[in-house]
């Protein structure tokens, strides 16, 4: 059964009386035990700490506006000798105009290790909520993290998203037993989808580099194969009761190199091109792909790492699988000398230098929307 709705004046939590001065407290603790919480409690109205500011906010529904077909990478074409040149200037003009494409073909068994991924998910945001909090955090460095928003410690407002953080560090093995024992499968099916997400991001991420006309020769391709990062993030957008006013998360970019994203069939994802916020046509059983900050760096500009967001709707939940594959957080990552060779023809430099805990320590001070950490490494003259 529905209640009233909280707003900013007079916020109701179900069965209790008007919210005052006393119990602000109580009311801010509830909101922040996240979105499937208070969709859950049958709100019919948004809470205030989640409405934007009128220019911020997205106005018409995701399905209302205007829809984009990512550029397709074939690794399936990319793996035929005859072929594999074509798909890399497709794939190279993606990263280079876009920043975004969906990949197919690309090894990973849609009906089963991709289906059972988000199977999962959607049962463990299911559970009780006192389940879910077990792993509650609003520690960004924290290994296996459940959370609101995008960065509830800092958030003036809160985005209309719950999230499941867990670390896929290799080796893969050592990190599973501090994943979550429920629902009882998730460990083994998640630690599946893991490992066939980073065989796909090592495939893709050569592919691009080899389109770059980058060797790898620093060492940053081994490390990527063998040795890198990976945070694999689970969200839940649940419907929400007035989707024009919020957002499931705010404009940003990723901090990786690249970001490979699973999703189910409700719309949400949208990039910024040409001034304009367009909606994500998904292809069924593709990954969407998204260049991060590190590898724009990394290719000194070439590579572009632009703004997205995620819309949200008022009837239908959406779950998504966003695995960010980088360097080890103690990697320094800087534009590839091959590019900046001048004796070869190289271009100046445009980054500075930068690593992943730069990253963390940006985020957990700031408010991180805008843009503002990429920004924060470029160089003047870039």
């Amino acid at each position: 059964m529905a209640i009233v709705g909280l707003s900013n004046a007079g916020d109701r939590l179900p069965g209790k009386r008007a919210v005052g001065d006393d119990d602000e407290a109580a009311a801010a603790d509830y909101r922040l035990k996240g979105v499937r919480h208070l969709s859950d409690a049958g709100i019919t109205r948004l809470p205030g700490r989640y409405v934007l500011p009128a220019s911020d906010r997205p106005g018409r529904s995701v399905s209302a506006g205007t829809r984009v077909k990512l550029p397709v990478v074939d690794l399936g074409r990319l793996r035929v000798p005859s072929e594999r040149a074509a798909v890399l200037k497709t794939l190279e003009a993606a990263c280079r105009e876009f920043g975004f494409f969906q990949v197919v073909n690309h090894g990973v068994d849609v009906d089963g290790a991709a289906a059972r991924m988000l199977d999962v998910a959607e049962r463990f945001f299911e559970l009780p909520f006192q389940e879910r909090a077990r792993y509650m955090s609003a520690d960004v460095r924290a290994p296996v993290r459940y959370g609101t928003s995008f960065n509830q410690a800092n958030d003036a407002v809160l985005c209309w998203r719950d999230f499941l953080k867990l670390s896929c560090a290799p080796p893969l093995r050592d990190v599973v037993p501090s994943w979550p024992d429920s629902p009882a499968d998730l460990r083994e099916v998640a630690a599946e989808y893991a490992a066939a997400n980073r065989r796909v991001f090592v495939e893709v991420v050569e592919a691009a580099l080899e389109a770059m006309g980058v060797g790898g020769g620093d060492g940053v391709m081994e490390e990527l194969a063998t040795a890198g990062s990976h945070m694999m993030t689970v969200n839940c957008y649940p419907a929400c009761p007035q989707p024009e006013l919020t957002l499931g998360m705010p404009p940003h970019s990723d901090y990786g190199f690249l970001t490979l994203v699973l999703q189910d069939e409700v719309e949400g994802l949208q990039v910024m091109h040409g001034g304009e916020w367009l909606t994500v046509d998904p292809v069924p059983g593709s990954f969407v792909v998204n260049v991060g900050d590190h590898f724009e760096i990394y290719s000194n500009g070439r590579y572009k790492s632009v703004l997205h967001r995620v819309g949200v709707n008022s009837t239908r939940p959406r779950i998504s699988v966003a695995s960010f594959h980088s360097v080890g957080a103690e990697r320094v990552v800087g534009p590839a000398a091959e590019l900046l060779d001048q004796g070869r023809g190289g271009e100046p430099r445009r980054y500075m230098d930068t690593d992943f805990a730069t990253f963390l320590a940006y985020l957990a001070s700031a408010e991180g929307k805008h843009k503002t950490f990429l920004q924060s490494r470029r160089l003047a003259f870039g």
